[in-house]
């Protein structure tokens, strides 16, 4: 026998049952379709894409254990049992005591915002994110970055370029008083700086930091089971535990979570604000029937609560997390060899090309990551996502833009929906597009929401 191999080759930890039949476009249908949309990619229709890397909320694909409990749904307007085994779980692994559900993470953003935040109120943060921080505003807070610096460097390895700066945390505090800071937020992964983990070590000390002075952290645990795994594989002294393990410790240094379930949780609908303080959920629990629905439904179906309490328990499957971060690795991997700029290290959700090392001759007012998304696609049918000035928005006091560090575009995979031969299809086209980017013109924004203008705005071509 040939002992001379020691590595086998890695493979998905699950078959495929079903498929969805996709359309290849031309690039002339392509050229049109994104005219048509503004050559904003989220106009787009979605039956003109190839593969779909907009983004890794709700466009997970659901297992049979999933599909099974959501035949199981109890549709009872008050008291549904699919709750209740929701409630169980979020205990169990996530380690808060009370939990209100809502239709999705943002709705769980807008009720911790309007609880805990008063008029001129500071919350500092391991770096924005677009609804997190809007709702901050809307209720009369200014959000404060105090990302460590390596956060705003594409070619820093750091391994927890998530962490928060303790000093420039400290610096705020002392600036506007204990008692105008509500909250820290803290979000693990980082998505704006390229799905970047914060460490367990700066979790702890951030917690330790606000307990004597009354400020609560709040965790955004959108996609903190990848933040588990990359503490697990970084994190010195964390490797023999498990991710279920690690998340769990995680979640003891805050006071309360957000949640998009979309993401980590792998349903395709569904949130919630969990919390350890019995006052606060007093509150959530009163407001979320104005605005979600009963504080046992928030807004969703029983069968989706369902699947989203059964999601929790597959997302801290350590080989299904390393699957699924694992698939991230190899399309960045394959984007490095062909030498093209990304943030590193690779992130847990997406690769995030470096907009202004891949158009350098465009400046940020040409909006290079949207002029970049939008050839990608009509470069190979791929849909991408814009991370920077047009994300960022306009800063709500002098209306100008804001300018983001990292002008980004977001190749986002969903968990368990492709395959390895779409992410070389993925590398080849991004490589072609590489290659010709000299020729690549910018735009000009033609029209621009109130809010979250990523959304819906508009562009063309510049001449």
């Amino acid at each position: 026998m040939d002992t001379s191999r020691t590595r086998r080759s890695w493979a998905e930890p699950y078959k495929i049952k079903m498929v969805e039949r996709l359309r290849m476009t031309t690039p002339e249908e392509r050229r049109r379709a994104i005219d048509e949309a503004g050559y904003n990619t989220f106009l787009l229709h979605s039956d003109m894409v190839y593969v779909d890397l907009l983004t890794d909320s709700g466009t997970s694909a659901m297992s049979d254990y999933q599909w099974a409990g959501m035949m199981m749904g109890d549709e009872a307007y008050s008291g549904s049992a699919n709750f209740y085994h929701l409630e169980a779980n979020v205990q169990r692994y996530y380690g808060y005591p009370y939990v209100v559900p809502t239709h999705q993470g943002r709705g769980a953003e807008h009720l911790i915002s309007q609880i805990l935040i008063s008029d001129g109120d500071t919350v500092p943060g391991n770096m924005y994110f677009t609804t997190t921080r809007l709702h901050q505003e809307l209720a009369g807070a200014q959000f404060v970055d105090v990302i460590v610096d390596e956060a705003h460097d594409p070619t820093s390895l750091l391994p927890f370029k998530g962490n928060v700066d303790l000093e420039k945390l400290r610096a705020v505090i002392a600036r506007v008083g204990a008692d105008r800071v509500p909250y820290v937020c803290v979000a693990a992964t980082v998505n704006m700086a390229g799905g970047q983990p914060i460490s367990l070590e700066n979790m702890k000390a951030v917690y330790e930091l606000c307990l004597p002075l009354g400020i609560k952290v709040i965790l955004d645990a959108t996609r903190a089971v990848e933040n588990a795994y990359f503490i697990q594989q970084r994190e010195v002294g964390q490797s023999g535990r498990s991710v279920a393990e690690i998340l769990f410790e995680m979640c003891s240094y805050s006071d309360g979570a957000t949640m998009s379930g979309k993401k980590d949780l792998l349903v395709n609908i569904g949130g919630f604000l969990a919390m350890r303080d019995e006052d606060v959920y007093a509150e959530a629990r009163s407001l979320v029937v104005v605005y979600e629905g009963m504080h046992t439904y928030g807004g969703l179906a029983g069968r989706d609560m369902e699947a989203m309490a059964r999601g929790i328990e597959e997302a801290v499957q350590d080989d299904h997390i390393k699957a699924r971060v694992g698939q991230v690795e190899y399309l960045g991997n394959l984007l490095i060899d062909d030498g093209v700029p990304i943030v590193r290290p690779i992130g847990g959700h997406a690769i995030y090309l470096d907009a202004t090392q891949f158009l350098p001759h465009l400046t940020q007012d040409m909006f290079p990551a949207q002029t970049l998304a939008a050839e990608l696609y009509v470069e190979g049918g791929i849909r991408a996502m814009e991370r920077g000035i047009v994300s960022a928005g306009r800063d709500p006091v002098t209306g100008n833009h804001r300018y983001p560090k990292l002008e980004l575009v977001r190749l986002t995979i969903p968990r368990r929906v492709y395959t390895q031969a779409h992410l070389d299809v993925v590398a080849e086209v991004v490589a072609d597009l590489y290659d010709r980017r000299d020729s690549i013109k910018g735009l000009e924004m033609t029209f621009e929401p109130k809010y979250l203008r990523f959304f819906q705005s508009r562009f063309r071509p510049l001449p």
